[in-house]
């Protein structure tokens, strides 16, 4: 079959290279896109964060690559594309809708980092962190006019560990995706492929996220507020907090079992055990890796940057 594949992350590139070692399948062109770009959206443009050059591996392979340069809907692309006559296309590591047009011309499936139909929309691992889910996956399903409502092709389930960051959580995803790659992609060169609808009661649509979502909510329990701390952290815009109006990005934490009620949530305090910590809801959190003003601090500059702590963050 002649695939097209489309993608501009790391994982992206991951799944290309994994197509053009799957017997049957034919990669004739690539789309990709620059690491930051407009969209509906945020029209003043978004970084990926997760980006890869899609550009230079598949001139490497002899691949015929074409990037977009404003949206899916530049005629010249299309044309473009229709000229590498696609039986299927692959959406991997994409920020885009794709276009009716587009899936007239051949079908489109895509990876979607959760159990569709829950978890559909923007940043689905982030959310599922965030809201103290126990597992989440990936869904690998083919297109249509909603937002990840197509019909499903296979899914794998991951579970969350107390301890991932958002980079572990999907690093296992990425694997996990890259398994349902292998599975299914024969399945459609050879026509067996089985796709069931989605159970679209079950949805629930997640907004996109933008790096000012990551502001702290002090009065948050302190659980609460590590795991918002690791579902943004590297190599995502990170969870941030501020001081006298500058910001401080936290990185990485820990929840000590400070008695509630002590301090005013938001609090900086210190403690012999746990050095510099923040007063939550409940309980409060140690800092680990700090940056301020975007600068990685040590622990004494932490320290320095405190001074006697009982400073209230905002």
């Amino acid at each position: 079959m002649r695939l097209v594949f489309i993608g501009s992350s790391k994982f992206g590139l991951r799944c290309l290279d994994a197509c053009l070692r799957i017997s049957g399948l034919n990669v004739v062109g690539v789309v990709t896109a620059n690491q930051t770009f407009k969209i509906s959206y945020r029209p003043e443009g978004v970084t990926n964060v997760l980006f890869s050059d899609l550009v230079e591996f598949a001139r490497s392979k002899q691949i015929p690559v074409q990037k977009l340069s404003q949206s899916m809907q530049e005629l010249s692309l299309y044309d473009t594309v229709k000229s590498w006559r696609p039986d299927l296309f692959l959406v991997a590591g994409w920020y885009h809708m794709i276009p009716k047009r587009w899936r007239e011309m051949a079908p489109a499936y895509g990876l979607h980092a959760s159990l569709l139909p829950d978890y559909s929309g923007g940043a689905p691992l982030v959310w599922a962190m965030i809201n103290g889910e126990s597992s989440t996956g990936i869904t690998f399903f083919q297109m249509d006019d909603g937002v990840d409502s197509g019909p499903i092709a296979g899914q794998k389930q991951e579970v969350i560990r107390d301890e991932d960051t958002i980079a572990s959580l999907y690093a296992r995803i990425e694997e996990r995706g890259l398994e349902l790659l292998r599975e299914i992609m024969p399945q459609l060169s050879n026509g067996s492929l089985q796709l069931y609808p989605q159970d679209h009661r079950k949805r629930r649509v997640m907004p996109q996220r933008a790096p000012e979502d990551g502001r702290i909510d002090w009065a948050q329990d302190a659980v609460v507020v590590d795991r918002f701390i690791r579902a943004q952290t590297r190599p995502y815009p990170g969870a941030f907090t501020t001081l006298n109006g500058r910001i401080i990005h936290i990185w990485r934490a820990s929840v000590v079992c400070q008695p509630t009620g002590l301090f005013v949530p938001g609090t900086v305090f210190k403690s012999p055990q746990n050095g510099i910590c923040v007063g939550c809801g409940s309980e409060s959190i140690a800092l680990q890796e700090v940056s301020y003003e975007s600068r990685d601090l040590t622990q004494p500059q932490l320290q320095d940057l405190f001074g006697s702590g009982n400073q209230l963050l905002g």
